[in-house]
């Protein structure tokens, strides 16, 4: 049985520049890294055609945060791993990152986020990997902080490892103490390889759960990408990259209150390859 990754070293020494050039090169890895963070945005169920501002908790290389912006989101990214945050930089990603422990609570005013989503992060809480880490005290920091920095009827899609029922009651136990509603989704839970737990929070007050997925294949497939497709389909939407499609996304970044560079003559045209 492969080794956990958070019982090999803490996240910003473990994700090095070697282990994250690897993580972030990976194409397995960048498969499974969109499908959770379709599936996350999916859990979120955001308003139709609606740009929303929506954090990236461990958002890593910037991978996940790729799929919020093909969704026509903004968002903004936090991350333990410098090394991870220069990859996101070097791919020129449209989010702004910030270099922080999500143990030590989210920076951020109150009420500014309409969602937020994490991809295979949260587990990283359960260890004490210094002798002044708690898990139980960083859990309630990172989700007490959180709900301060979401809007009230906004919602938080989580994907996470478990290692046992354990940190599952741990972790969903300082949710609701922060004052969230919701708790555990399970899709396949019949599948060893497909099985993946999201733990679904909600601060508008308890709410149904989304329904999780089957044990189909067919189904999973389906299931990850509709909500890719449906927004690629869109009547009228610009082509990604296009010129109409950066004058949209700088204009959203403008009405969030983001420094935005002015357009120009130059906006969206095609740069020259280096050789």
């Amino acid at each position: 049985m492969a080794r956990r990754p958070e019982h090999a070293a803490p996240p910003e020494i473990y994700y090095n520049e070697d282990e994250a050039k690897k993580y972030s090169n990976n194409t397995r890895i960048i498969e499974i890294q969109v499908e959770m963070a379709e599936r996350c945005v999916e859990l979120l169920t955001l308003p139709e055609d609606e740009s929303c501002l929506l954090l990236d908790i461990g958002c890593g290389s910037g991978l996940s945060g790729g799929v919020l912006e093909e969704m026509g989101h903004t968002w903004i990214g936090i991350d333990i791993a410098p090394a991870m945050l220069n990859i996101a930089k070097e791919r020129q990603v449209t989010g702004d990152l910030i270099l922080g422990d999500m143990g030590n609570g989210m920076p951020f005013t109150a009420g500014v986020f309409d969602g937020a989503i994490s991809v295979s992060a949260l587990q990283w809480l359960c260890n004490a990997d210094k002798t002044s880490h708690n898990p139980q005290k960083r859990l309630y920091k990172f989700f007490s902080t959180l709900y301060s920095c979401l809007t009230r009827n906004a919602r938080v899609a989580l994907q996470f490892y478990p290692e046992n029922a354990d940190q599952i009651e741990m972790i969903t136990a300082q949710a609701m103490r922060a004052g969230f509603y919701g708790g555990v989704v399970v899709d396949f839970p019949n599948s060893t390889k497909a099985k993946k737990y999201f733990l679904v929070l909600m601060t508008g007050g308890a709410g149904a759960l989304p329904q999780a997925l089957g044990d189909s294949s067919e189904d999973r497939q389906v299931a990850y990408t509709k909500k890719r497709e449906m927004v690629k389909t869109i009547r009228g939407k610009a082509p990604k990259k296009s010129r109409e499609w950066i004058l949209q996304k700088k204009e959203r970044r403008r009405r969030h209150g983001f420094d935005t560079r002015p357009d120009t003559k130059y906006t969206g045209r095609k740069r020259q390859e280096k050789f």
